[in-house]
């Protein structure tokens, strides 16, 4: 049986106030939020993985070493689990929210903010791309990736068999530190979608 646990990084810091866009890392809030993840998943032993794997990007990054001492393993950074990174980050949240606006949903897709960066749709089929790999080097095995919201969201593209080029009617929202867990049984090809959005450790932080 092969597992595969997504789990999306904690609350983080963004530095918009110099004229671009960068991940500084966890906030407070997201040490906290993944601190309550880390000690649920050594007390209860629920994970039992076999490799952990994570993006690079800093958020995730500091994510990944604060659990992995809970799961006993070392780090693995994948770069196609990064997230989507589509402009340069010089376009404000507005400016970005205005452009992306005026952009028909039938071409949202395949829309490209600026030269040398992903479309919508080039970023599903790396999202996609990189977990089949993943999938087929560790078949049989419980796979843990520390990722972001907007790989989590693509996934569901690879496992329903949906098409990126298709405006989504629906946007899975991963919540910061929340678990999604899929499997696979040893004798069939069918993935089953066990949970999504478990927050429980979150409980106690109010």
């Amino acid at each position: 049986m092969t597992h595969l646990y997504f789990i999306r990084h904690g609350d983080y810091i963004e530095d918009l106030e110099n004229g671009s866009y960068q991940d500084l890392g966890l906030s407070p809030k997201g040490i906290r939020q993944t601190e309550c993840l880390r000690d649920r998943l050594a007390s209860t032993g629920e994970i039992k993985a076999d490799v952990l794997i994570a993006s690079p990007m800093k958020r995730a990054k500091a994510s990944a070493e604060l659990l992995a001492p809970a799961l006993g393993l070392p780090i693995v950074f994948e770069k196609d689990l990064e997230e989507w990174v589509c402009d340069d980050g010089t376009l404000t949240p507005s400016e970005f929210s205005a452009r992306w606006n005026q952009v028909p949903d039938t071409h949202k897709p395949f829309f490209r903010f600026m030269a040398g960066y992903e479309t919508g749709l080039e970023f599903s089929g790396r999202v996609q791309a990189a977990l089949h790999r993943l999938l087929q080097e560790y078949s049989g095995k419980t796979l843990v990736l520390v990722t972001h919201g907007g790989v989590i969201a693509a996934s569901f593209h690879y496992f329903f068999g949906l098409s990126g080029a298709v405006p989504a009617r629906v946007t899975p929202s991963a919540m910061q530190t929340s678990i999604t867990h899929w499997f696979r049984p040893s004798q069939g090809q069918t993935w089953v979608l066990e949970r999504f959005n478990d927050t429980h450790h979150l409980e106690r932080l109010g």
